[in-house]
């Protein structure tokens, strides 16, 4: 029997290796762009780590969520005696510190805010009942995120991945509540309301009803488009293409707001370029922060950088912002400081080889009266406060076991007289808290 010529042999060969070019073609085109099914693969993988390293969490065993690993420097290895340690007693900011985390009692409700003197020990905790304000989604897969505390005892919580915003009493009771879709932060305005992010609208929300008084549409209101930027809006979703005919992609999240704070009556002198009312925004994905008017979304001010995924800008007395870099990916997060009439950055904190300091998300920033920082590292469980050289004064890991810490969103100073009537109490405490603070 004759065989076929050479090149017939081969046309199958030459048709799977073309094929099979052409996938790999395609498949890299395709991740680039965003094509079928480069979205829908990674969906699925994503998914299938999430619920790989989470179902015990997912299913009430143990937290993983919401656990994080020490930073103990070079060691690698978690200090099982870690916990609540001072460096300079006499350069501790005389105060209370709030903490937003996790509650280490099994008996005790799963998020709690606590409440530290100047020597380190708890005096009060608020009990967070997630599920009494929202009966959708169970409190293991929300993360207790923003809060205000108020002059009454009271304070009020918003929670990633969760849908609630509430008040509630020094003993957690709900004065009010709300669903729908509140995140990250909350500060208030000294005018008796608080602003908080609703999906991607800026909210004013009463703080004695908890009514929404006014809005600020991130897409529709701010980051517009049209013949209006030459008025004063910048497109603020724009991100410079490789090449002119390339046209501006967006992920699911393509901003990922996470604060926003007023300028404060007490404080807008020191800022001339602005007015009193006026709300800085920080705008992750783009490493934007920005000043806009609270009426009609117009920037007055903003910057790309040098912050990389930053979080928590504060307006500051001296007439300067803050920033808390997380500077995702170097292992090494900032505090920086910005002028935003001459745009002079200069650093204020960003940890040694002794001391590392690091929150590749999430984490906030206070300057104290005193000039010391308090640092929320949130991605270690580790809240610390530094004097004006920088060196430490004293630091507290949120210890869950011997090698895990609690994620913290954030420690809040609170001055000594602040509370009209002392240190909040309630009843119930000690059934509550259990064994106290993690650590």
């Amino acid at each position: 029997m004759t065989k076929p010529p050479l090149p017939e042999r081969l046309a199958p060969v030459v048709f799977v290796v073309s094929v099979g070019a052409l996938g790999i073609v395609y498949g890299t085109v395709s991740s680039w762009w965003g094509w079928f099914p480069a979205p829908q693969i990674g969906m699925a993988h994503r998914t299938y780590l999430d619920i790989s390293s989470n179902w015990r969490n997912d299913m009430g065993l143990e937290p993983t969520r919401h656990l994080v690993a020490p930073d103990d420097g070079d060691s690698g290895e978690a200090d099982p005696d870690r916990g609540y340690e001072v460096f300079q007693p006499d350069r501790i900011q005389p105060g209370y510190t709030l903490v937003a985390g996790l509650n280490n009692d099994p008996d005790g409700t799963f998020h709690v805010v606590r409440l530290f003197d100047a020597s380190g020990e708890e005096v009060h905790h608020w009990p967070i009942r997630y599920d009494e304000l929202d009966g959708e989604i169970r409190p293991q897969n929300t993360m207790l995120h923003g809060m205000e505390v108020f002059e009454d005892g009271s304070i009020a919580v918003t929670f990633d991945s969760g849908q609630a915003l509430a008040r509630l009493d020094s003993c957690g009771e709900p004065i009010w509540s709300n669903t729908g879709g509140y995140h990250h932060t909350l500060t208030r305005d000294g005018a008796g309301n608080m602003l908080t992010w609703r999906e991607e609208i800026i909210v004013w929300v009463d703080e004695e009803t908890g009514e929404e008084v006014h809005t600020l549409d991130l897409r529709r209101d701010i980051a517009r488009g049209d013949d209006r930027a030459q008025q004063g809006y910048l497109d603020i979703r724009t991100i410079t293409p490789e090449s002119p005919e390339q046209k501006v992609r967006y992920g699911v999240d393509p901003f990922h707001p996470n604060d926003a704070e007023p300028l404060r009556e007490e404080m807008a002198d020191a800022f001339p370029m602005f007015e009193a009312g006026d709300i800085m925004l920080s705008l992750r994905e783009l490493n934007l922060v920005t000043v806009v008017d609270p009426e009609s979304g117009r920037m007055k001010w903003w910057q790309h950088g040098p912050w990389f995924k930053q979080h928590d800008p504060d307006f500051q007395p001296d007439g300067t912002i803050t920033v808390y870099d997380n500077n995702t990916g170097t292992m090494r997060s900032r505090i920086l400081k910005i002028d935003p009439e001459s745009g002079e950055v200069t650093e204020l904190y960003a940890g040694t080889e002794d001391q590392p300091f690091y929150s590749w998300r999430r984490g906030k920033h206070q300057i104290l009266p005193n000039g010391n920082l308090l640092l929320t590292e949130a991605e270690h469980g580790r809240l610390l406060e530094v004097d004006p050289e920088r060196q430490p004064v004293w630091e507290r890991h949120m210890k869950w076991d011997a090698e895990s810490n609690v994620i913290v969103t954030e420690a809040r100073y609170i001055p000594e007289d602040f509370f009209t009537n002392g240190v909040p109490s309630c009843s119930n405490e000690v059934s509550d808290a259990g064994n106290g603070a993690p650590g």
